[in-house]
């Protein structure tokens, strides 16, 4: 089973105006990791596609939706695949590829067949997806969580020491558009993305995970002189526009998952905001 739903772009002098509610409804991806369904969120920022499939009582297929107008859901995308639950396998064409814990997958445009699949109903694999348009096709490639290109980041006496694991990005897979990747802070640790930036060129998406039962994560985005906040629980995702910082802190430590797509590749490609200057 499919469901997907659309977010439309909000201007920053609207975003100022909302109230929280408001900036839930718009930003807040709250009902991912259902079972038996595939879920998709289509974002007018860069055309993003934000979702989830949880394969418990049987396999499920990548199909296509509505707004993209096209025969199978890949004529003119790319996806980044990563498991957050138990093991489980995407089979692409025919070809079988095995997914562990934080395990990620890259599939290129034109593969016509995408299908889900966990090793154990009583723990079923969790893959969170993202996707973008695509304008040429690059091949399917699995990269492991030890296979990440690993950035060690910040400090514990700023309290953002952290490992950014960049898995689905040009030095490790090569695509059209889309990056993806994954940032773990350590025990003591609460502040992601700090300093904050934004950058013009690119939109992103949040997904968080490892968030411990009772605990949450504050959410910050907004212009860097007017922010905002939403709180967010385990397997949330926010979609953050390019005028936006993206950071957050939590209750405790844990780990979220970027992706992000836009005109450029390069990760460096970022305005960033002292600390001092934020409002």
């Amino acid at each position: 089973m499919t469901k997907y739903s659309s977010r439309y772009a909000s201007s920053p002098e609207a975003v100022k105006k909302y109230d929280t509610q408001e900036l839930r409804n718009e930003f807040l991806i709250d009902d991912l990791m259902q079972e038996d369904e595939v879920v998709l969120v289509y974002s007018h920022y860069d055309r993003y596609i934000t979702g989830s499939a949880v394969p418990v009582k049987g396999d499920l297929v990548l199909e296509t939706i509505d707004p993209l107008k096209a025969p199978y859901f890949l004529e003119r995308r790319e996806i980044g695949i990563i498991n957050v639950g138990g093991n489980g396998s995407v089979i692409v064409e025919g070809n079988v590829y095995e997914l562990g814990f934080k395990d990620a997958l890259y599939i290129g445009s034109g593969n016509k067949e995408v299908i889900f699949k966990s090793d154990d109903s009583n723990n079923p694999a969790k893959f969170y997806i993202n996707s973008a348009p695509a304008h040429t096709t690059y091949p399917t490639v699995k990269v492991s969580l030890a296979e990440a290109n690993k950035l060690q980041l910040g400090t514990m006496e700023t309290a953002n020491h952290r490992t950014v694991n960049q898995m689905i990005i040009g030095s490790v897979v090569t695509t059209c558009q889309l990056q993806m990747g994954m940032t773990e802070l350590r025990p003591g640790s609460v502040w992601n993305t700090m300093p904050a930036h934004v950058h013009d060129r690119r939109m992103e998406v949040y997904f968080y995970l490892d968030i411990p039962e009772n605990q949450a994560v504050c959410h910050f985005m907004g212009q860097p002189q007017e922010t905002r906040h939403i709180w967010m629980n385990n397997h949330q995702a926010v979609i953050s526009p390019p005028w936006s910082i993206h950071s957050g802190s939590g209750t405790s430590n844990y780990t979220f998952i970027w992706g992000m797509a836009g005109e450029n590749l390069d990760y460096g490609d970022m305005d960033v905001c002292k600390i001092t200057d934020l409002r």
